[in-house]
C-alpha cells in the first residue's frame, strides 16, 4: 500500500510530506469499507461526494486517494524540560504518571493536514512513545477532514476574492476563546503561530483574530480554532451574498486553456505570416523608395518657390514704402523753413 523505495528527504518536501512518511500507493491499497471499495474503482472521484453527503471517512487512504497534494505538519504543543520554566516549544507534550514501580511518560501530539485549497484536518494522537502518537495524529486528522467556505467580508477591501473568511466566527475549548475575522487583502494572518499553520493548510491568507481566556494552553486554542472554521460550512449564507463577499467552498478549480492544439496552430500561423511579410517587403521596397524620391524632390521644390516669394514680397514692400517715407520727411522741413522766413521779414 505505501511504496517505501520512494521516499526521501526531498521529496518530502517537494510533496509537503515529512521525510519519514511514505508514499501512498492506490494499487496496493486493500480497502475494507464501502466507501473505500468506491473510491478504489472509481466510483468516486471527489471527497466532496463524501463530504456533501455526511458520510463518515473510517479510512485514511481515501483521503490520500482522493486529495494527492495533500500536506501534513505537527503542532508545537509541547515545551522541553529546561531551567527557569522550561526551554523551547516542541511538538510532543509529556506527561507522567507516578506509580510504585516509577514514572510511566506519555507523549501527546497534534497534526494538521490540508492542501491549501478549502481542505483542512486536524488530528490528537497520545501514545507512550513519539512516533505512534505521531502516527495516530496524523491518522486522525484526515480522518476529521472538512471543507471550508472563504471569501472577502472585509468592508476595507471588497476585492471579491477568497483569500479571508466571508464573515466573522467565535469558538471556544476550555477557558480559550478564539475569534476570527476577515482582513483585506495583503494583510497577513494577524493569529497565534500555530493557528497560522491550520489557517494556511485551509488556503486563507489574510484575518484578523482575537483571544480570550488561558492561549497558553496550546492544545485549547489550537481546537478552538478548528471549531471556528467548523462553523464557516455550518453556518448557511444566502445565495444573493455568495457573489458580494466572493465565497467559495472547497476547492478553487483552475480553469487551463487548452495549450496544445493552440501551440500548433501558433507556430504554423506564426511562419506563414514571417513568409508574408518577407514577400511583401521585397515587392514594396522599390516602390516605396521611388515614392520616398519623389516626396523629397516635390517638397524640395515647394520650399523653394515659398522663398523665392517672400523675397519679392520684401523687396516689393521696401520699394513701396520709400517714397512714402520722403513725402513725409519733406512737408515738414518746407513748413519750417516757410515760417522763418515770415519771421524775418517781420
Amino acid at each position: 500500500m505505501y511504496n517505501k523505495e520512494k521516499t526521501s528527504r526531498t521529496k518530502g518536501r517537494e510533496s509537503g510530506r515529512s521525510p519519514r512518511e511514505p508514499a501512498f500507493d492506490k494499487e496496493a491499497w486493500n480497502p475494507k469499507t464501502t466507501i473505500g471499495k468506491k473510491v478504489k474503482s472509481g466510483e468516486i472521484t471527489k471527497i466532496d461526494e463524501i463530504l456533501d453527503n455526511g458520510l463518515k471517512i473510517l479510512e485514511p487512504e481515501i483521503v490520500d486517494a482522493l486529495l494527492p497534494s495533500l500536506k501534513t505538519d505537527l503542532l508545537l504543543i509541547g515545551q522541553s524540560k529546561g531551567k527557569f520554566g522550561g526551554g523551547q516549544r516542541r511538538v510532543f507534550r509529556q506527561t507522567q504518571k507516578k506509580t510504585r514501580e516509577g514514572n510511566k511518560p506519555n507523549f501527546a501530539a497534534y497534526a494538521v493536514v490540508g492542501n491549501g485549497n478549502g481542505y483542512v484536518g486536524i488530528g490528537y494522537g497520545k501514545s507512550r512513545e513519539t512516533v505512534p502518537a505521531r502516527e495516530k495524529a496524523l491518522r486522525n486528522a484526515k480522518l476529521s477532514i472538512i471543507k471550508i467556505k472563504r471569501g472577502c467580508g472585509s468592508w476595507q477591501c471588497s476585492c471579491g476574492e477568497p483569500h479571508s473568511t466571508p464573515f466573522a466566527v467565535q469558538a471556544k475549548c476550555g477557558s480559550s476563546i478564539i475569534k476570527i475575522m476577515p482582513a483585506p487583502k495583503g494583510k497577513g494572518l494577524c493569529i497565534e503561530k500555530e493557528c497560522q499553520k491550520i489557517l494556511d493548510m485551509a488556503g486563507i491568507k489574510d484575518v484578523w483574530s482575537k483571544t480570550k481566556g488561558q492561549t497558553k494552553v496550546k492544545t485549547n486554542l489550537v481546537m478552538a480554532c478548528f471549531d471556528a472554521l467548523k462553523q464557516l460550512s455550518s453556518i448557511r449564507v444566502q445565495q444573493r451574498y455568495y457573489k458580494n463577499l466572493g465565497i467559495a467552498e472547497g476547492a478553487i478549480e483552475k480553469q487551463e486553456p487548452e495549450t496544445e492544439g493552440i501551440e500548433e496552430e501558433t507556430m504554423v500561423d506564426i511562419i506563414k505570416k514571417k513568409v508574408k511579410k518577407d514577400m511583401a517587403k521585397e515587392t514594396a521596397k522599390p516602390k516605396k523608395e521611388a515614392k520616398s524620391d519623389a516626396t523629397k524632390e516635390e517638397v524640395e521644390e515647394e520650399t523653394m518657390m515659398e522663398i523665392i516669394k517672400k523675397k519679392v514680397k520684401k523687396q516689393e514692400a521696401k520699394e513701396t514704402a520709400k517714397p512714402k517715407k520722403e513725402v513725409k520727411t519733406d512737408t515738414p522741413k518746407e513748413e519750417v523753413d516757410a515760417k522763418k522766413k515770415e519771421e524775418k521779414n517781420e
